[in-house]
């Protein structure tokens, strides 16, 4: 069953339907072989990139959709019902388009937006390394500057769409410091640049996830986008938009989640009537509703003050905070509401709970957003 959604125009609400029949149409019948495969969906990605799906957020004179965050956010969602690494990937898209955007100079977004927000090239976002967890000022990896070129040196971490995507925004040290950290973007057919063996996960099995090698990797000085040093900003800035990516994410799942376990509650009987109608049962699957409603209610404020243009970066940690671990919980009940079947492969909800565990831990952990938030208010 649909969630009731509140848009704020007529081309918006055709927006969602538009999505809503292609993820019935088109990703429905491909998502279970897929993760059971881990095959990429390529095709998937190009369709969206075709629809104009894949770029929402970012203006129409560059190839964008020109929505707000509040609208782009519920298309996110809607994918994410039925194919979260989709609409992982999805948000990974937008995140690795957001540097060149919002740091990159006029003649850089000319030269290369139009392509990446077309969906003919798909992004991927190297920021993470293994041994600097959520510390990104850590990273090792380096960009040395040689004559017009720079010469990328080092490893990323946990690269969604590794060795798949057509370019990566990096971050590498140019410098010493917190300040010497600079933002790249890297074609993927650069020599010396290669992805490790794909990391074998848990869930989201289709999304692949590799370590990014950087051996000697040499790009032109005019890929840096921004200033040397603007690196870490940049980063910052782009995971703020990114935390309401996932959070929009792990809503959709969670809201799948709930359509499957009440489906099968107003289906199955026992002692004589639908297992929905026990009240045993039924509160539990109302505090679900409570918790899917609720994380979406908290995700749509956050974009709501981006699209104002005011601060939004402690809304956008308590999003991802709430709709994650209200989605890990939505999805866990769900599978003890099918009980033994809610166990296997016969039913989604298993993959569901598997799928959302990751988006407690990636874009930062729940604790790094209690630890942005509680800064946060210390500054209060």
């Amino acid at each position: 069953m649909p969630a009731e959604r509140l848009l704020p125009t007529e081309e918006a609400r055709d927006l969602l339907a538009l999505t809503r029949n292609i993820v019935d149409a088109e990703l429905r019948p491909q998502v279970d072989q897929a993760e059971r495969e881990a095959a990429f969906p390529r095709d998937v990605f190009a369709l969206l990139g075709r629809t104009g799906l894949l770029s929402l957020p970012y203006p129409e004179d560059l190839g964008g959709g020109g929505q707000p965050y509040e609208v782009y956010l519920q298309v996110v969602e809607e994918i994410a019902t039925a194919w979260a690494a989709v609409g992982v990937g999805t948000s990974v898209h937008a995140l690795s388009c957001f540097p060149l955007f919002h740091a990159g100079t006029d003649e850089q977004r000319r030269r290369w937006l139009p392509d990446m927000l077309s969906g003919r090239t798909l992004g991927a976002y190297c920021l993470s390394e293994a041994h600097a967890g959520s510390d990104p000022a850590a990273m090792r990896t380096t960009a040395v500057r040689d004559g017009d070129d720079y010469v990328l040196t080092g490893a990323k971490a946990w690269t969604t769409h590794g060795g798949q995507a057509d370019f990566y925004t990096v971050m590498a040290r140019t410098s010493d410091g917190s300040k010497g950290i600079s933002c790249f973007l890297v074609p993927a057919s650069t020599e010396g640049l290669s992805a490790d063996v794909p990391e074998q996960k848990m869930g989201l099995m289709s999304s692949t996830t590799a370590t990014m090698l950087f051996d000697g990797v040499r790009i032109p000085a005019e890929r840096r986008i921004g200033e040397e040093g603007q690196g870490l900003s940049i980063a910052l800035a782009g995971l703020d938009a990114g935390r309401l990516g996932i959070a929009a994410v792990a809503t959709g799942v969670a809201q799948g989640a709930l359509d499957a376990a009440v489906a099968y509650a107003k289906e199955r009987e026992a002692f004589g009537k639908a297992i929905i109608d026990h009240q045993g049962l039924g509160f539990l699957l109302a505090d679900m509703a409570a918790a899917v409603e609720s994380a979406r209610a908290t995700y749509l404020h956050a974009a709501r003050l981006k699209d104002a243009g005011r601060p939004y970066g402690r809304q956008a940690s308590i999003a991802k905070l709430i709709a994650t671990d209200n989605a890990m919980k939505v999805t866990t009940d769900a599978v003890q509401v099918l009980g033994g079947a809610g166990y296997t492969r016969d039913f989604p909800l298993e993959r569901y709970m598997r799928e959302t565990k990751v988006m407690q831990i990636f874009e930062g952990t729940n604790q790094i957003q209690r630890l942005v938030i509680s800064r946060d208010l210390a500054t209060r």
